[in-house]
């Protein structure tokens, strides 16, 4: 009876994941690297996980720097058509709210050791970012060193929350950290990003995290094809998801895919090809728990490859990986 009841109360989520290229003619040479194994640990269980691809490749895996799992596959004959389908069923189980037992200038005093530590290091470089006044202005008022690390992160979040717009369409995987704050707006990519900059120019180690959301009643911003968050690193607690989407500690309703430095560590699709530069993107993300569905739309938009003067091309190399990284970016 133990076991059934802990069971019971952790949520079992079916997720598919849908990823479709229809090209106006034969593409061929198709290369492509996925990141659509969930992250696998105490809070994440994965009880069955299958990936289909068109004309059913062989995927070799491996685990990258960040401990995520990428699968690598190709295509060599021509195909008009890629279809890749992700279908997982995971158990996630909630995280303890973190409390803060020490004081904060021992948190500080800790986390100013991890500058030079591994794997701190690789979480503590910030793009470069021309801070303007009203920046400054912004981050003394709400930054306070006598509170603790996890607490200021908090405050960060919440800012990001109540004075940026959530509006799709206005910003791509391009947009710089300088314009989403000139803006005002964005999507949960740029909301991380930002967030991402800020924790890490005040010391705290923090990692880019891709995955889903899995709302009950739609009440979250940023349901789409893939959600994104930020995890902070506070002393004598661990990782700590924070949405700034949202306003919210991401718990058993967010489910990593994969963490990085920044969005390009945790692409879900990309890769290179030989062919058409026109062709069509579908996505589509379906989530069940027994006790709700919640089905994304299926973006259907005639696209183009990215290029710097906007034309079409005859065939596409490294501009094709951008654009992939554009399609697949994080609502």
């Amino acid at each position: 009876m133990i076991t059934k009841t802990f069971i019971a109360k952790m949520p079992v989520y079916k997720i598919t994941h849908k990823t479709k290229y229809t090209y106006n003619s034969p593409a061929r040479e198709c290369i492509n690297q996925i990141m659509l194994y969930p992250i696998q640990d105490k809070v994440q269980k994965i009880m069955s996980h299958k990936i289909s691809i068109s004309t059913n490749p062989q995927i070799e895996t491996f685990i990258d720097y960040f401990g995520n799992t990428i699968g690598l596959f190709s295509i060599v004959h021509p195909h008009q058509e890629l279809m890749i389908i992700s279908d997982v069923e995971i158990i996630a189980s909630a995280r303890d709210l973190p409390e803060d037992k020490e004081t904060a200038s021992l948190q500080w005093d800790q986390l100013a050791s991890f500058r030079q530590q591994y794997p701190y290091v690789d979480f503590l470089q910030s793009e470069s970012f021309g801070k303007t006044k009203d920046f400054l202005l912004f981050a003394n008022s709400v930054f306070d060193i006598h509170e603790t690390p996890f607490k200021n992160a908090l405050n960060f979040s919440t800012y990001i929350f109540e004075h940026f717009e959530y509006k799709k369409g206005i910003t791509s995987i391009e947009t710089s950290v300088e314009e989403i704050w000139r803006l005002k707006a964005g999507v949960c990519q740029d909301f991380a990003h930002l967030l991402l900059l800020i924790l890490r120019s005040i010391g705290i180690p923090s990692r880019y995290v891709s995955g889903y959301i899995c709302p009950k009643n739609n009440e979250f911003r940023g349901v789409g094809a893939t959600h994104a968050w930020v995890e902070a690193f506070v002393p004598n607690i661990g990782w700590i998801g924070l949405d700034p989407t949202n306003n919210c500690i991401a718990n058993e309703r967010h489910i990593r895919l994969a963490v990085g430095r920044n969005f390009s560590d945790c692409t879900p699709v990309k890769g290179t090809y030989k062919g058409p530069s026109d062709h069509l993107l579908e996505v589509s993300v379906s989530i069940n728990n027994n006790e709700m569905e919640m089905i994304e739309e299926i973006k259907n938009e005639n696209l183009v490859a990215y290029s710097t003067n906007n034309q079409p091309e005859k065939t596409s190399g490294n501009s094709y990986r951008i654009f992939m990284e554009q399609m697949q970016q994080q609502q």
